[in-house]
């Protein structure tokens, strides 16, 4: 059936091509930061077997990625999961998606503005700068990392400011020397580690426990989220249809480079060094394959990487917030749109400005090493959660293909249904082992009451914020789940 367009909003200038959603998926996807610390985070639990979680989360992350290329095809919108979520389940789930997405990139926006002052700090310790002002630098510190990083965060969001095609140029380049460092490094590594080759590092069944599998794959899903930042561009692309291309072009080229880092990592380094070397992994990879200059090359592919992926967090955030806005669940200034940019020019400095303020909270954890671990498994929860929602809304709508054409049926419905419940039962299972792992809670990255807590603490905010716009801001969002459309078109639905 062909349903009533929705209500038209204000709009977005159409500026990007194909390779354009590539580069803002890839950086949000950040697969050099991903490779130098979410491998050692994730070899922290599951040992020598990255390669194995490495390919079994991809799979259901494939099933997500065919939901979202399928909906966007029918209904393009710059809120993408909030909007198809809310029509397809219900509007609260929709919100709840669109909600914990943005607190999810917010924390890691904080997140990433560490590692990108670990990375400089690291970057002057090579070249020989080991204090500052009497001040011994540290990039195990949280408190000089983030005071770092705050600086290079404001700088970026600044230049998103300008719009998302000078955002996409600036990444093209700094994607073309982090995967050229990348690919010579781990090509390299993969080519002169003194340690044996062996299968087992692709036998899933070898990792040690179930839970440790579990949180592995989560650990996993958080170094592949981010492919959907292409779809928050929708509204800017020339022609819908490149998001969906550039979104599943990003996560094949995600997996290929994640399998060959884990492969070379594990070639290179032991396991102790492996996981003991959190936020300096890389560096200490790259000093392991060469002497300096050449060993700081990977140290600045991650620094080039961290920028990347600020940049590419805020962007794809202000897109989610301006949707939301536009159907009044969130407060009008989101959706504004700058006359001489044409994007929302002030949702990006406040999105900036939110990350600057959560990234001082994390203060609380001194170590960086800590604070990665608490903010990567609480993004890991909420993000699978979000990626099943969606893919569930998906199988809803295109629930009838099931009987029209069982070979669509099978791509459109059973698969993200499968993928849906596939992250959903680690979610559920990781939050339980959280729960049964201590009696008391401790702000620790290894206290399991606080690690369950910060995703709690976002799912539970989300519905709070979702009853404030449906009874005070009185949204129409809440009537059917619709989301406001800039362009209006005529939206095919297989659904009911």
């Amino acid at each position: 059936m062909i349903d009533t367009p929705p209500p038209s909003g204000p709009a977005l200038r159409k500026s990007l091509g194909l390779l354009d959603g590539v580069a803002i998926a890839a950086s949000s996807t950040a697969a050099t930061t991903s490779i130098g610390i979410g491998l050692g985070v994730t070899a922290g639990v599951v040992g020598l077997h990255l390669p194995a979680v490495m390919l079994l989360a991809f799979l259901p992350i494939l099933g997500i990625a065919g939901a979202y290329s399928r909906l966007n095809k029918v209904e393009p919108n710059a809120g993408n999961g909030y909007v198809w979520v809310g029509r397809s389940l219900t509007p609260w789930l929709g919100f709840l998606v669109g909600w914990v997405n943005i607190v999810a990139t917010i924390a890691f926006l904080a997140y990433t503005t560490a590692v990108t002052g670990s990375a400089m700090i690291q970057l002057a310790g090579e070249v020989g700068l080991h204090r500052l002002a009497g001040l011994a630098l540290d990039p195990g510190s949280t408190a000089q990392t983030t005071a770092v990083g705050i600086v290079v965060l404001v700088a970026v969001t600044l230049t998103a400011v300008t719009g998302v095609r000078t955002a996409a140029r600036l990444q093209t380049g700094l994607l073309i020397f982090e995967y050229v460092v990348l690919l010579g490094f781990c090509g390299y590594g993969i080519v002169t580690g003194p340690h044996a080759f062996s299968l087992s590092w692709f036998d899933p069944f070898a990792i040690p426990s179930a839970s440790a599998l579990a949180q592995g794959l989560l650990l996993s899903v958080f170094c592949y989220w981010g492919f959907e930042a292409a779809f928050t561009v929708n509204e800017e692309v020339r022609d819908p249809r490149d998001a969906s291309r550039a979104g599943l072009i990003t996560l094949v080229t995600m997996l290929g480079l994640f399998l060959l880092g884990s492969i070379a990592f594990q070639r290179v380094l032991s396991e102790g060094e492996l996981a003991g070397h959190g936020a300096q992994g890389l560096a200490y990879f790259g000093d392991r394959l060469a002497s300096q200059p050449l060993a700081a090359l990977p140290l600045v592919a991650l620094m080039f990487s961290a920028v990347a992926s600020l940049q590419a967090g805020v962007i794809p955030t202000a897109r989610g917030m301006f949707a939301m806005s536009r159907d009044r669940t969130l407060g009008p200034v989101w959706s504004k749109v700058s006359s001489r940019y044409g994007a929302p020019a002030l949702g990006t400095l406040l999105i900036g400005a939110l990350a600057t303020a959560v990234a001082a909270l994390a203060l609380v954890i001194p170590r960086l090493a800590d604070m990665i671990m608490a903010t990567v498994n609480a993004v890991g929860i909420v993000v699978a959660l979000s990626y099943a929602l969606t893919a569930l809304a998906a199988a809803v709508r295109f629930r009838s293909l099931l009987q029209e054409d069982w070979r669509q049926g099978i791509r459109a419905v059973v698969l993200p249904t499968l993928s849906a419940l596939a992250l959903l039962g680690l979610g559920g299972y990781l939050a339980w082992s959280f729960y049964t792992s201590t009696d008391h809670l401790e702000v620790s990255a290894d206290n399991g009451w606080f690690l369950l807590l910060t995703p709690a603490v976002m799912i539970a905010s989300g519905f709070v914020a979702a009853a404030w716009a449906k009874w005070i801001r009185r949204s129409p969002y809440f009537q059917s789940g619709r989301g406001t459309d800039a362009d209006a078109p005529q939206l095919l639905a297989t659904s009911s």
